[in-house]
């Protein structure tokens, strides 16, 4: 017994040392041997990694203000497991079904699907309606969120809040095909959005840290930090009231006439800067989403058009550097053959023998037909072409642009012959017509055309200006003011030109109409056409080139005399007056013919201080006013500083946001002043009649503010109605004669 005890004893005692050797051989092993690597292991463990999410750069107007922007934003996410055990999944299915819109059997299925080992998620983000939420519909689940906490006595229900961040629009969808947007993902798609991507985006960090079980940061841990870098802010050559006063304009022709689409580029012809740029129809960026996909079109740089007779400023602008246009030389008008087929004016029967100058007023097909085929010919015609930066890309910053298509075959009389007046191998985009026309403006230089002013770095505060560049000399400044006095005669002469009713009265303006017939199924339609105007003001220093086309109107009888000029006018006096740019003082005659000119007194600067010293300020200059809302310091002022008016002429003191303002007595006002405080206040405006203002209607239209301004002129004014038929407007509408199959 007392053997068999010892042994025992002996087998369990030699067990145990063996074990105890084991152990510390192990321990040795693992510290000792292979203390490198399970230290290393232990690091991953403690340790924790982190991407630090740089800030998108923002995107503003030339004067500094917001158009893209990062915010908070917040994704729902929801906890099935814990949710089900609360048995809560119906009161949250009914309430996030109100709250984001998401479908109740949608919101049940991500609940109630389970994992391969049949346990119901922990989390699940509520997506797309609950992805990347504002902080308003955020708050409403928030409060939601804490009612269940009360109502249960639980500290989880199963309901989170993600913070993120999101691209924010803060003008809605003003400029949206220049801005493109960011998506959801976080991916940038079209306009500088997508074309800036690499300045505005910045670049990721990171920080790898060490921690104890608890996830507190271990004071003598290893701390890996690589800081992010915050985008680039961008600031573009747009201004925002101008491109406001674009589409408030082409908001209202669009939904009248209803076309496949409508665009309209204005730009600063001496240095190519784009002041707006739109397209309708368009989309909100902050909710691109819900756009049908041909809204995000951008024509201005994709689109191409037979540009009809605007194209015949370039045929011109060549035939007065060669020599070649005499105003005063005499033309039959009416017809012409040239090889092929005979070429007509809209006006078939013509108007008898006129000169080559009165042919360019009414838009004569023949007389380009004389000036490109037979003077210019294919060659020196194609080269002016070429250097006025038809088919080539015009270098603007938006992705996708395209080059045109002008390949027209010297050997075909007709195609020589239609391309002259921009109809038959002449395809072109709008941006291309700007940057043609500006040339002729700013005395024959072709520039680049920007939209981006400047690039800031947040960090280091170094800016990166964008110049204008040249691209070539195409026409002699001598040649440019030319041409531009006959533009300007298109639109000054009351009687015939094409262009007259784009005329502003104290601005000299020179422009051109365009009425082209679409080609359908290789022929011309006899009812679709691409209507449009090109102009520029004022002439000798221009300040404006703005371009309007439209693609198939509804009204077959909408022209670029009677639809695109008007709205040219709109625009372009909106624009000058809000860029201070001042008619030209009126010349009067006095009963003994004694010429004096009207007094004027310039407007001081009153903006940005208090009413009583506006008003003081006002009172010594003998002007007249009246403040426009119920704050105390003057907000904007209109007219601006320095602007000259009549001693009878009232300046507006604007006190409070435009949103909060009442509608003042416009009675009195010119047409240009009325528009403009329209446009501050944000009000829909028609108007009635020329002249000043003499009565004012204020209407609710489908819960949008309308203002209906009666306006006459001080003196009896007879204007001249005939129609643009008549004189040759839509002159392109005899393609179907000239046009070679």
């Amino acid at each position: 017994m007392t053997k068999r005890i010892k042994l025992r004893t002996l087998l369990i005692g030699g067990f145990i040392t063996l074990l105890f050797l084991s152990l510390v051989g192990r321990i040795y092993w693992v510290q000792v041997v292979k203390a490198d690597f399970w230290t290393e292991k232990a690091r991953e463990i403690w340790s924790k990694s982190e991407t630090l999410v740089p800030v998108r750069g923002t995107i503003s107007d030339r004067d500094g203000n917001v158009l893209a922007m990062d915010v908070s934003a917040y994704t729902v996410a929801l906890n099935p497991q814990v949710i089900h055990t609360l048995k809560l999944e119906d009161v949250i299915v009914n309430k996030l079904n109100v709250v984001l819109g998401k479908s109740q059997s949608s919101l049940h299925q991500l609940l109630d699907e389970k994992q391969k080992n049949g346990e119901y998620y922990k989390q699940r983000e509520v997506r797309k309606e609950g992805w990347k939420i504002d902080k308003s519909v955020a708050d409403r689940i928030v409060k939601f969120r804490d009612d269940l906490m009360k109502q249960t006595g639980q500290k989880d229900v199963g309901i989170y809040l993600i913070d993120q961040k999101k691209r924010f629009y803060p003008k809605g969808d003003l400029a949206s095909h220049v801005l493109g947007y960011e998506d959801k993902d976080g991916k940038a798609i079209m306009g500088l959005e997508a074309s800036l991507d690499k300045e505005l985006r910045g670049e990721e960090g990171h920080i790898k840290y060490e921690r104890d079980g608890n996830g507190v940061i271990l004071d003598n841990g290893t701390v890996s930090f690589t800081p992010s870098v915050d985008g680039k802010n961008v600031k573009l050559t747009i201004d925002t009231e101008i491109q406001h006063y674009i589409e408030e304009a082409l908001k209202e022709t669009y939904d009248k006439y209803k076309p496949k689409s409508i665009t309209a580029i204005a730009a600063d012809p001496q240095t190519m800067e784009i002041l707006g740029m739109a397209n309708m129809p368009d989309f909100n960026p902050n909710s691109y989403w819900t756009a049908p996909q041909e809204n995000f079109y951008d024509h201005s740089i994709k689109s191409l058009y037979e540009p009809g007779s605007t194209f015949k400023i370039v045929t011109l602008s060549g035939a007065v550097q060669e020599g070649m246009f005499n105003p005063n030389e005499l033309y039959k008008s009416g017809v012409i053959k040239v090889p092929g087929k005979p070429i007509h004016d809209i006006e078939r029967n013509g108007w008898g023998t006129i000169t080559f100058l009165e042919g360019l007023k009414r838009s004569s097909n023949v007389a380009f037909v004389k000036l490109g085929y037979e003077r210019l010919k294919a060659d020196k015609l194609m080269d002016y072409i070429l250097k006025f930066g038809f088919n080539q890309k015009t270098g603007i910053e938006l992705p996708g642009e395209v080059k045109g298509d002008i390949s027209f075959n010297p050997n075909y009389a007709t195609e020589v012959a239609t391309a002259a007046f921009g109809q038959g191998r002449v395809q072109v985009t709008p941006i291309q017509q700007v940057a043609a026309v500006a040339a002729v403006a700013n005395g024959g230089k072709l520039l680049v055309p920007h939209l981006v002013k400047e690039i800031e770095d947040p960090v280091t505060k170094k800016v990166q200006v964008i110049k204008p560049q040249v691209v070539r000399q195409v026409i002699s400044e001598k040649t440019a003011n030319q041409v531009d006095e006959y533009l300007e005669q298109v639109v000054s002469d009351q009687e015939i030109g094409t262009g007259r009713r784009a005329y502003i009265e104290g601005y000299r303006v020179a422009g051109k109409t365009g009425t082209a017939q679409k080609v359908i199924n290789g022929k011309y339609s006899e009812d679709k056409y691409v209507i449009s105007f090109i102009g520029f003001a004022p002439v000798g220093n221009p300040k404006i080139v703005l371009y309007l086309v439209m693609d198939e109107p509804n009204d077959r009888m909408a022209a670029g005399g009677t639809v695109m000029a008007p709205l040219f006018k709109q625009i372009v006096s909106q624009s000058l007056r809000h860029m201070g740019v001042d008619p030209v003082t009126a010349v009067k005659t006095t009963t003994n013919e004694q010429e004096y000119k009207e007094q004027t007194i310039a407007v001081p600067d009153v903006q940005n201080v208090s009413v009583k010293e506006a008003s003081d300020k006002l009172k010594a200059k003998k002007l007249e006013y009246e403040t426009v809302g119920k704050g105390q310091t003057v907000l904007k002022q209109i007219p601006k500083a320095g602007s000259p008016v009549s001693p009878y002429q009232r300046i507006y003191l604007l006190t409070e946001d435009r949103s909060k303002l009442p509608v003042p007595n416009m009675t009195g006002l010119s047409l240009r002043d009325a528009l403009e405080m329209c446009s501050v206040l944000q009000i829909k405006c028609v108007t009635q009649g020329e002249g000043f203002v003499t009565s004012q209607t204020l209407a609710d239209q489908k819960g949008t503010k309308l203002l209906k301004l009666v306006l006459s002129p001080p003196k009896e004014q007879v204007e001249q109605q005939s129609d643009d038929n008549a004189s040759g407007d839509n002159n392109e509408v005899g393609a179907g004669d000239k046009k070679s199959e």
